[in-house]
């Protein structure tokens, strides 16, 4: 028990000043928070929402990355399109 209160008094500790400012970037940031009256949504709604967003936004390139694959698979490998599309896809 000592020693796993010695291991977290050695990690750095997030205050509170550091969560209010992180919770306030993330209103700003998230559109479905920023088009609210974001002073009403609670910090865990706040986090909660960014990790819905954040879900979304992968989902989004998993698609656009999935139709750039196929668009690739069909034209000549050598044209400019083609070299467009993979460093589209390498990045």
């Amino acid at each position: 028990m000592s020693s796993r209160r010695s291991r977290q008094s050695g990690a750095s500790r997030i205050t509170d000043d550091q969560i209010i400012e992180l919770v306030s970037k993330l209103r700003q940031l998230v559109p479905e928070i920023r088009n609210r009256r974001s002073d009403k949504v609670p910090a865990s709604k706040v986090l909660q929402e960014t990790c819905n967003y954040i879900r979304s936004l992968h989902r989004e390139v998993d698609d656009l990355s999935e139709r750039l694959s196929q668009l690739l698979a069909t034209i000549d490998a050598d044209s400019a399109e083609a070299s467009i599309i993979r460093s589209l896809i390498t990045q």
